[in-house]
């Protein structure tokens, strides 16, 4: 919708990437729907340029 357009969501996105945090895996509010195509290209560039907090 935000690119004028609508497609169904078929993934559950992680909003900030979990990287293994079970507290962000399964915190609902840290989810969002998105079509496949939305999700991959998020999550490849995230993965491009990972953020890691210690």
């Amino acid at each position: 919708m935000a690119q004028g357009r609508f497609t169904a969501a078929t993934v559950v996105d992680h909003i900030i990437p979990h990287r293994g945090d079970p507290h962000l895996m399964w915190e609902e509010s840290n989810w969002q729907a998105l079509c496949k195509p939305c999700h991959d290209r998020k999550t490849g560039n995230e993965d491009n340029r990972p953020k890691y907090t210690y």
